[in-house]
């Protein structure tokens, strides 16, 4: 049964993974609630499998032509450059206040998608 919960998780993350919508917001807390990761390694795991799938859907999204690469380099070098010492700060964070702020950017992130979704459909009416 183990099993099955850990290949769900892997499926759910990959999935969403590739569809561009963040695999770790599934992942993470599947792997923490479902089958009992902790926080750090979590959280270790969802980059390294974001890594394979963000490859694979980058040649995708190539070879369909839906790759806009203007400004890339404004969000690939800061990305970058403050992962390592993003690493290095959350080390040194206790996996309870880790998984706390990892929830509280979920519940930010919803707002937002829920305020995007109104803004458009208010937009579709006028």
């Amino acid at each position: 049964m183990r099993f099955l919960v850990w290949l769900l998780a892997g499926l759910a993350g990959g999935v969403l993974g590739g569809m561009g919508m963040g695999g770790g917001t599934v992942l993470i807390p599947i792997l923490t609630v479902l089958c009992g990761v902790p926080q750090h390694l979590a959280q270790a795991v969802n980059l390294l499998s974001f890594l394979p799938m963000a490859a694979v859907s980058l040649r995708t999204h190539a070879r369909n032509g839906l790759l806009d690469t203007r400004g890339i380099l404004w969000t690939v070098v800061p990305a970058v450059a403050l992962s390592v010492p993003g690493s290095l700060f959350v080390q040194g964070m206790s996996s309870g206040a880790l998984r706390t702020g990892f929830g509280v950017f979920l519940c930010l992130l919803a707002v937002w998608q829920m305020v995007s979704a109104l803004r458009a459909a208010l937009a579709a009416k006028r």
